[in-house]
């Protein structure tokens, strides 16, 4: 799986053994959220979770994805992935949705405590969503499954450093 453009520069465990994944993909753009939802699965199973550790729900959009993910906070994840593709249009759609996602996200992220990887591709045409689904850029899918891993090791580093 094509990671291309990612730079994992972090110190300590990356161990996803044990640990329990909900994936939640938007429908719409399908072509590329499967694909994007391949490259979180592979990057967790690669890095020791189990398959049935690692759930994919599916949702109709990306404006659905942030209410998902508030949802699945509730049932014990360590980790959340939020998987969708908004491509521009000819309206304002894009950015309403883009960034009602997005906000969203990061305000269900923020309340909840649960690292939620940000896999929402947000892109000019199809091409530019292939590129970054497995393509010339790496797969996003894979690179917010690896950034959420991260982030639940994240807590554990802060125990082992002498902080102020």
């Amino acid at each position: 799986m094509s990671n291309a453009g990612y730079n994992a520069s972090m110190d300590g465990n990356l161990s996803a053994t044990g640990m329990r994944f909900a994936i939640v993909s938007s429908r719409f753009n399908s072509a590329v959220t499967d694909r994007l939802v391949a490259g979180a699965r592979a990057c967790l199973l690669e890095h020791g979770a189990h398959t049935a550790d690692v759930v994919v729900f599916s949702v109709p959009g990306a404006w659905e994805l942030p209410l998902a993910a508030r949802y699945l906070t509730a049932h014990g994840f360590d980790a959340i992935v939020a998987i969708g593709c908004v491509i521009r249009g000819d309206t304002p759609h894009f950015e309403y949705v883009a960034g009602a996602a997005t906000d969203g996200l990061a305000n269900v992220q923020y309340e909840s405590g649960v690292p939620i990887g940000f896999g929402l591709l947000t892109v000019e045409d199809y091409e530019q969503a292939f590129a970054r689904a497995g393509g010339r850029e790496g797969n996003k899918g894979w690179e917010s499954a690896l950034a959420a891993l991260e982030m639940v090791h994240f807590p554990r580093r802060l125990s082992v450093h002498a902080l102020p």
